[in-house]
C-alpha cells in the first residue's frame, strides 16, 4: 500500500505575510534597479561631457570640474541663490496666474459656443507669437520691475492651459450630461459634477506643459532689465566671457524644471487621482 503524506496547512496569516514580504522585496528590487540605472546614466553622461570638453577645449565647452568650481564660486558670492530665488518667484507667479485664468476660459470656451466663437480667433492668433517678441513692449508698458517678467511668463502659460482645457472639455461624453440631466441636475450642478471633474486631467496636462514653456521664457524675460535671475546670470556670463557660468545657468534651469515638474506630478497624483490624473 502507498502511504499518503499530507502536508500541514499553512495558516492564512503566514501566507499573507509571505506574499507581503515578496511584494515588498519586488518593489525594493525595482527601486534599486532604477537608482542603479540613474547612476549609470549619470556616469556615462559625465564621461561623454568630459570627453567633449577635452576634445573642443575650455573656450567652447566647460568641463564638469570647471562647472562645479564656477557653481561653488557663484554660490559663495550669493549670486547663484539670489538668481534661483528670483527666477523661481517669477515662474511660479506667472505660471499660477496662467493656470488660474486659462482653466476657466478653456471651460467656458469648451461649453459655451458663443464664447468660443468670440475668443477663438484671439487664442489662435496670440498663441503662435513667441513671448520674446513682446520683451521690449513688456518693458515699455510695465517698466523694468518684476511685472514685465511675470507678464511674459503669464503670456506663455495661459494659452497652453486654455487650449488643453478646451480639448478636455469638448471631449466629455454626452452620455454623462444626459445621465446627470435625467437625475435632475441643473446647469450649475452639471458644471460642478460633470464638467469640472472631467476637465481636471486636461488642466493638469496643460499646467505641466505651461511649466516647461515658462522655463523657456524666463531667460529671454530676464535678459532685458533684470539685475537678478538665471537669465541675467547667463547674460552676464556672455559679457564676461565666462562660459562656465553659462553652463551653470543651463544646468540649474534643468534641475529646477525637473524638481518643479516632479512636485507638480506628486501633488496631482496624490490629490487629483480620483479625477483620472495619473
Amino acid at each position: 500500500m502507498t502511504a499518503v503524506v499530507q502536508r500541514p496547512a499553512v495558516p492564512a496569516g503566514k501566507a499573507r505575510s509571505r506574499r507581503t514580504l515578496s511584494k515588498s522585496a519586488s518593489v525594493a528590487g525595482q527601486a534599486t534597479r532604477t537608482v542603479l540605472l540613474w547612476v549609470a546614466s549619470a556616469v556615462l553622461g559625465l564621461a561623454v561631457w568630459s570627453f567633449l570638453a577635452w576634445w573642443y577645449g575650455p573656450t567652447t565647452i566647460a568641463s564638469p570640474a570647471a562647472v562645479w568650481t564656477a557653481a561653488v564660486e557663484l554660490a559663495q558670492r550669493g549670486v547663484l541663490w539670489t538668481s534661483i530665488w528670483a527666477s523661481a518667484q517669477r515662474i511660479l507667479i506667472g505660471w499660477s496666474l496662467g493656470v488660474v485664468i486659462g482653466a476657466p476660459i478653456g471651460i467656458l470656451m469648451g461649453r459655451v459656443n458663443i464664447v468660443r466663437q468670440l475668443l477663438d480667433p484671439y487664442i489662435e492668433f496670440f498663441r503662435f507669437i513667441p513671448p520674446i517678441a513682446f520683451v521690449t513692449l513688456a518693458v515699455v508698458w510695465f517698466g523694468i520691475g518684476e511685472t514685465s517678467k511675470v507678464v511674459l511668463i503669464f503670456y506663455t502659460s495661459v494659452f497652453i492651459v486654455t487650449v488643453s482645457t478646451i480639448a478636455a472639455t469638448v471631449a466629455i461624453s454626452e452620455n454623462k450630461f444626459q445621465a446627470a440631466t435625467s437625475l435632475g441636475a441643473n446647469k450649475f450642478q452639471l458644471m460642478k459634477t460633470v464638467v469640472l471633474p472631467s476637465a481636471v486631467p486636461g488642466i493638469v496636462t496643460g499646467a505641466r506643459l505651461a511649466m516647461g514653456n515658462s522655463f523657456l521664457t524666463i531667460v529671454s524675460a530676464e535678459i532685458v532689465a533684470a539685475d537678478h535671475g538665471i537669465g541675467s546670470m547667463i547674460w552676464q556670463a556672455r559679457n564676461y566671457g565666462r562660459i562656465d557660468w553659462t553652463f551653470v545657468g543651463i544646468i540649474v534651469l534643468g534641475i529646477m524644471g525637473f524638481i518643479f515638474d516632479r512636485i507638480l506630478r506628486i501633488f496631482s497624483t496624490t490629490f487629483l487621482s480620483r479625477y483620472g490624473v495619473k
